[in-house]
């Protein structure tokens, strides 16, 4: 290979795609130091580290190239740290030598630095211990790339920052540069996101924020522009005069769970759907971009985001189950929603009168993530076979990852009867063997390669809450009373009906089922 560049391709599931050869390929500056700021949190433990560690495992992380920095408040030591990481990444009862000697290995990169978050003190310490490492891998100052992840509470990001910048960026510009990544709630509605961009947005450039939605490093969510424009029977159908309706569903089966007191604070809406499904409906709804490169992809997304309509009282249902009050943390008389429906209505020339329908909700009879995209009835229906259902185009996010289509078909057998049946392309059995990364994973990655495409720019995050904000503001002031329903259900009987309302029709008697291998 070339001098002045090293590749990160090493054990990639697709290394022998001249595509993404090039695409892994990244222009060599100096090393890099990854700082997880929170680090002895939950988000730290459960989702950053075991990422990294995932990336060091396949290659992408080269122990001679970094080092990882965990920054927090605890007083805690190196190898303290370490260990309460270690039963994230790897359970020892069932793990080889060699999985056991790769995680040691690992943890030996993570050093810790304790310190606050809002005095220069800690700071100056972590900037320190970050340029020895630098020094020792020599690096040309300058020339060394900084990643600072933010694990942590909003609150604290304008402080955050403020020391970072301060503190440890880059002493001059040689080809290396500084990035942080922070986690969502961004804000609470549209003045508080604002201001929070505007604190943020006075010390780092856009190129250097990247806005984590972990929704958007999914493996099927990232297909969702391969399909719609790599596909040519896709490109005549995906409009308003073939498709009736379009749902966007998160389900979960089980309730708050401790998070009570988080959770009540924001809600489903919040929690869930102006963030998670709405960057969904992004990628459902927008026009080919003129390229790959990031800022054209966002651009169109911003423009789907621009053209959503208000959103109109009669098409909310908000629900909350029963017990939900029973969280001693989440106080007597909260009217925080844990369901919701939300019909959205996008103002253009292919989606004009086609309701989009954003679902989510706890406690109920399933878990499961999806995009349904139901066409509409096929005219003059000479087989008389409407009452079986429409033809639906599903992408299932989680779990069981699957792409199938919902078609009627003849029924094998003398009689000319139908049934409705799928062309199914279920991941598990069609790639076998085959390891779909964590969302996690895939964006870390992003950030280090510099590729924006995945997250969220700051007009695209202000576009989200103007949608948002005027009914999450009723929902606060106790303009809507959520329908209580039961734990293990459906939900509000009340969704249903709107949905019903909306022109979705369900298929009665059809249940996919995951091919067994």
């Amino acid at each position: 290979m070339a001098s002045g560049q090293w590749s990160i391709e090493k054990r990639s599931s697709f290394r022998n795609d001249s595509f993404a050869r090039e695409y892994v390929t990244v222009p060599e500056t100096g090393c890099l130091s990854i700082v997880v700021l929170g680090a002895s949190g939950d988000l730290a433990k459960k989702k950053t580290f075991p990422a990294l560690y995932n990336l060091y495992r396949q290659g992408f992380l080269q122990p001679d190239e970094v080092h990882i920095f965990g920054y927090a408040r605890s007083k805690i030591s190196d190898d303290e740290l370490r260990k309460r990481i270690r039963g994230y990444l790897l359970n020892d009862k069932n793990a080889s030598p060699e999985q056991s000697e790769d995680v040691s290995k690992f943890l030996q990169l993570i050093k810790y630095v304790n310190g606050s978050y809002d005095t220069e003190e800690g700071f100056q310490l972590l900037d320190k211990e970050i340029s020895e490492h630098e020094i020792s891998k020599n690096s040309q100052e300058g020339s060394s790339r900084r990643l600072f992840y933010f694990a942590l509470p909003p609150s604290v990001y304008p402080s955050v920052c403020r020391m970072i910048k301060k503190c440890c960026m880059n002493k001059s510009d040689l080809g290396g540069w500084t990035r942080i990544v922070v986690e969502k709630p961004f804000g609470k509605d549209l003045d508080s996101a604002e201001e929070l961009s505007a604190q943020i947005g006075e010390l780092f450039d856009e190129p250097q924020i990247y806005r984590i939605d972990h929704y958007l490093g999914k493996e099927l969510v990232q297909n969702m522009l391969v399909l719609r424009f790599a596909n040519r029977f896709f490109l005549p159908l995906w409009n308003r005069d073939n498709i009736a309706n379009v749902q966007i569903v998160f389900r979960e089966d089980f309730g708050t769970e401790g998070r009570g007191g988080y959770f009540d604070e924001y809600g489903i809406i919040r929690d869930i759907i102006q963030n998670h499904l709405l960057q969904v409906l992004c990628l459902v709804a927008m026009e080919k971009p003129v390229s790959l490169k990031p800022e054209h992809i966002r651009d169109e997304k911003v423009k789907v985001l621009q053209s959503v309509l208000p959103i109109k009282d009669e098409e909310v249902v908000l629900g909350q189950y029963e017990g939900y009050r029973d969280d001693p943390t989440v106080p007597d008389h909260s009217n925080t929603p844990t369901f919701a429906t939300v019909i959205l209505r996008i103002h253009n020339e292919r989606w004009e009168g086609v309701p989009f329908i954003l679902k989510a909700g706890k406690a109920l009879n399933s878990r499961k993530a999806e995009i349904r995209v139901q066409l509409k009835d096929v005219p003059g229906d000479i087989f008389r076979c409407k009452k079986q259902g429409r033809n639906e185009f599903v992408i299932r996010l989680q779990p069981s990852e699957a792409i199938y289509m919902k078609l009627t078909v003849k029924q094998p057998g003398l009689e000319m009867q139908t049934v409705q049946s799928e062309l199914d392309l279920s991941y598990g059995q069609r790639y076998q063997g085959v390891t779909i990364p964590e969302a996690y994973e895939r964006l870390i990655l992003d950030t280090i390669r510099g590729d924006q495409q995945h997250f969220v720019r700051r007009d695209e995050l202000k576009a989200a809450w103007e949608i948002f904000t005027p009914l999450l503001h009723r929902i606060d002031n106790g303009e809507y009373t959520p329908i209580p329903y039961q734990p293990g259900s459906r939900g509000p009987a009340e969704a249903d009906e709107l949905l019903s309302n909306a022109g979705y029709i369900q298929t009665h008697g059809y249940i996919w089922i995951p091919p067994s291998l």
